[in-house]
């Protein structure tokens, strides 16, 4: 291809290849001969050929060697070199490359040019490229030019100083009395220069903010001249007076108001002015409504111009444009909590976008429509909810039974009202809730005690109807009909219609969740516990339970099979316990220390025996105990981590290498009657950061065991949720973590968290421990690992 080949060919000729590897071929031989021309002292098509090359860079191709003919280009006394080589400069160059230091200079002598297109193009550059240093160079330049006669200029120098702001903060101070004067300007274009300038100011330093509230009667007056103008060829877009100007000077009102009484009451005639007079039938007149709204909802606005700016968000919900539609249920989500009855009045409008067929719309509808809720709506709200989530998207359907169960809880009419509804959400979504749905539900229906008869024939029914119903459901109908199956078996109930059920019936329901391939492990757990429970329950059955989970002796899902063997000990060898450990479950206290012991144990009761009638506990897989964390750093003896309770009846926490462990430490985990503990020392504390502290206090259990009890505090000024401990010690040692007495910390010390932690040291090695600190605060989550060396009381 010849060198002089024109740029229009060039581009025809890179278009009209076929394939990736000819257009290369093309771009590399021009390449190869713009890099030729570049070379020659006389070059009389300099800016043809850097044109050509920065075309070259628009796809993606390397143009890295013209950056220094930028540099010599910009140099050049001709206009159209000058402008080519700007271009350049801007595309190939940034602040990261030396070369653009060399430039330097020469936008410093266009800034002084007296062609005002010349002086343009440095302007431009400055603000497109300008490294802190050019700006710290050519801040006093940039302030010379905000003060020259023509408007042009200021309005280009305007913008290069916003860049310049942006990249050193303190030159701000410069630009600030030039900034107050220029909006006084009549020109359009300066006057929207001198509002993004003052924007970035106010933004960056308090100090400005405060100096430039006294501006906001003169920002008020000029928006004030452009809502009352009449039409204007040169501002006119759709009927709106620059809409441009417009919007940036509402939302320099919206900064200059925010927190400041006397600057909101100066604007909030022009906002209502606004507000009523601005044409809502166009986009553009729709853009300047919304920074209006935004602006009433930021400042200190009067209590009626909040509800005239909610109700302008409600028009926009019925806008066929459904941009439009979504950010006014962003703005509504913002404000309902302070303006809740406000965006009632629209609970309507919003609740039909919950069909809308936009996913995004449906989402911000489903957010707001679950923000909605009230004691005073909530059988009205959750009938409407309910009916979406039976038919909305997949992915929305965990969102939106997740907030149906928040808000049943919150605002539940009733006890029945609320379990009607956890269930109807499990018939529905029951493979989309959460884990602790199921752990939640016992706990609701244990407490309500005069519900158990209903709620036991009511799941028994949903259970025949379809043993293959979503695994939640079922987990939770195995569990209360092992619990309270005897009420199942007499018949009566008042709250539901009386059905005469016969034990068979009962055990070939819990037989056929066991056999379904449609169960999980986690649900056949939950049936083959309940057919156990039932044995205390029933009187003419017991050896076909017994027969029932002899079989499952010989399961191939080991935690099931494990749990079979030890009930079927519970029916030979401790046959005399076996009415003790299986007798009903208490009323479980939500969020007590023991309602975590109350789920993983499915319900059994840990009785107290003696040490030595007990059955080996297994061990823990080595996988799980390293994979917690090194957090004794890297040692090469085996760390064992902490035994987490699981929420979901059966699962339960990893059983410790104690001996003397409890009866059947798969049913729960339980305790062993402990010794008589030593006198506690007094609390050391091991951890201090942030307003959180530790601390540890010991007391003897016996010549190898120790307890030790952690005790956490929150100072700080924030609330502390998700608070966790982890413990790791050398493989030498046992350790079993009890349930902590919560997860969360109130500021300013006004509660606690304390977490018991039993070391066996049979060996009587030199304990040590770490133990990992984890919470969220604000928002943020937090982690720590302090090392434990010392433990007062242990000798």
């Amino acid at each position: 291809m010849s060198p002089s080949v024109p740029l229009q060919e060039m581009i025809r000729a890179i278009r009209s290849a076929r394939t990736q590897c000819e257009e290369r071929g093309v771009i590399q031989r021009e390449c190869a001969a713009i890099r030729a021309q570049f070379r020659q002292s006389d070059n009389g098509g300099r800016s043809h050929n850097l044109a050509k090359l920065l075309y070259v860079h628009m796809l993606g191709y390397p143009a890295h060697f013209g950056q220094m003919e930028c540099v010599r280009m910009i140099a050049s006394p001709r206009y159209c070199e000058k402008r080519v080589g700007y271009l350049g400069a801007m595309m190939l160059l940034d602040e990261k490359q030396d070369a653009s230091l060399l430039i330097t200079n020469s936008i410093k002598n266009d800034l002084f040019h007296t062609n005002q297109y010349v002086q343009s193009l440095a302007l431009c550059t400055l603000a497109c490229m300008g490294s802190a240093e050019m700006c710290r160079d050519l801040a006093p330049e940039i302030d010379r030019l905000l003060r020259a006669s023509n408007s042009y200029i200021k309005k280009k120098a305007a913008l290069c100083a916003v860049h310049i702001v942006r990249k050193v903060q303190d030159l701000g101070e410069m630009f600030a009395p030039t900034a107050r004067s220029l909006l006084a300007e009549k020109n359009h274009g300066v006057l929207h220069g001198a509002v993004v300038l003052i924007t970035e100011l106010c933004q960056r330093n308090p100090e400005t903010l405060e100096r430039f509230r006294k501006t906001v009667p003169d920002l008020v007056q000029i928006m004030k001249s452009l809502v009352i103008s009449g039409y204007s060829p040169e501002h006119d877009v759709a009927g709106v007076s620059d809409p441009f100007l417009q919007v940036r000077i509402l939302r320099l009102l919206r900064i200059l108001g925010r927190n400041s009484e006397s600057a909101s009451d100066a604007m909030n005639d022009l906002l209502a002015q606004v507000a009523t007079n601005t044409d809502s039938t166009k986009t553009v007149g729709n853009a300047v409504l919304y920074e209006t709204v935004l602006t009433v909802l930021d400042i200190k606005s009067e209590s009626g111009l909040r509800v005239l700016a909610v109700n302008i968000l409600g028009r926009f919900l019925l806008n066929n444009d459904r941009n439009i539609r979504y950010i006014a249920m962003t703005s509504l989500q913002r404000i309902v909590g302070s303006d809740h009855n406000a965006v009632q009045r629209h609970r309507g409008t919003i609740l039909d976008c919950l069909k809308d067929p936009d996913a995004s719309v449906k989402r911000r509808a489903l957010d707001l429509s679950l923000a909605l809720v009230s004691p005073s709506n909530i059988r009205s709200m959750m009938k409407e909810l309910l009916l979406f989530l039976s038919c909305c998207p997949p992915e929305l359907k965990a969102q939106a039974a997740s907030g149906i169960f928040n808000a049943a809880e919150r605002y539940a009419p009733s006890q029945r009202w609320h379990i009607d509804t956890i269930l109807h959400v499990l018939t529905t979504a029951g493979g989309d809730v959460r884990d602790e749905t199921v752990p939640n539900l016992i706990q609701l229906i244990t407490s309500a005690s005069e519900l158990h008869c209903y709620t036991v024939h009511k799941l028994y029914r949903a259970l025949l109807d379809d043993i293959s119903q979503q695994q939640p459901l079922v987990q939770v109908a195995c569990w209360c009909i092992g619990e309270y199956g005897d009420l199942l078996l007499r018949g009566e109930c008042q709250e539901a219609e009386p059905v005469q059920v016969a034990e068979d019936d009962v055990l070939d329901a819990l037989e056929a969740v066991l056999q379904s391939h449609m169960s999980s492990p986690a649900t056949r757990g939950f049936a083959l516990t309940a057919t156990m429970k039932l044995s205390t329950r029933i009187t003419d059955n017991v050896d076909r339970i017994r027969s029932v989970v002899s079989i499952y002796g010989s399961c191939i899902d080991l935690e099931l099979q494990q749990r079979a063997v030890e009930y079927n000990a519970l029916f030979k060898k401790y046959d005399h316990m076996r009415a003790a450990v299986l007798e009903r479950m208490p009323v479980i206290e939500k969020n007590s220390p023991g309602h975590a012991d109350g789920e993983s144990t499915g319900g059994v009761q840990p009785p107290r025996v003696q040490q030595g009638e007990l059955l080996p506990a297994p061990q823990p897989p080595a996988s799980k105990a390293s994979d917690l964390l090194d957090l004794l750093g890297g040692s090469e003896e085996i760390l064992q981590p902490s035994p987490m309770a699981v929420g979901g009846g059966l699962t339960h926490a990893p059983p410790t290498n104690a001996v003397g462990g409890d009866l059947l430490d798969l049913l729960g985990g339980f305790d062993p009657a402990p010794a008589a503990p030593a006198p506690a020392v007094a609390a050391v504390t091991v951890f201090k950061k942030d307003g959180v502290s530790l601390t540890l206090s010991c007391g003897k259990q016996s010549d190898t065991s120790l307890s030790v009890t952690l005790t956490a505090c929150n100072a700080s000024d924030a609330d502390i949720s998700g608070f966790t401990l982890q413990a790791a010690v050398p493989k030498s040692v046992q350790l079993l973590m009890k349930a902590p007495s919560g997860d969360s910390l109130p500021a300013h010390g006004a509660g606690q968290v304390t977490q018991t932690v039993v070391l066996d040291n049979p060996n009587k090695v030199n304990l040590k421990m770490r133990v990992r600190i984890s919470y969220s605060s604000r928002g943020s989550a937090y982690q720590d690992t302090v090392q434990i060396d010392a433990f007062p009381g242990s000798q």
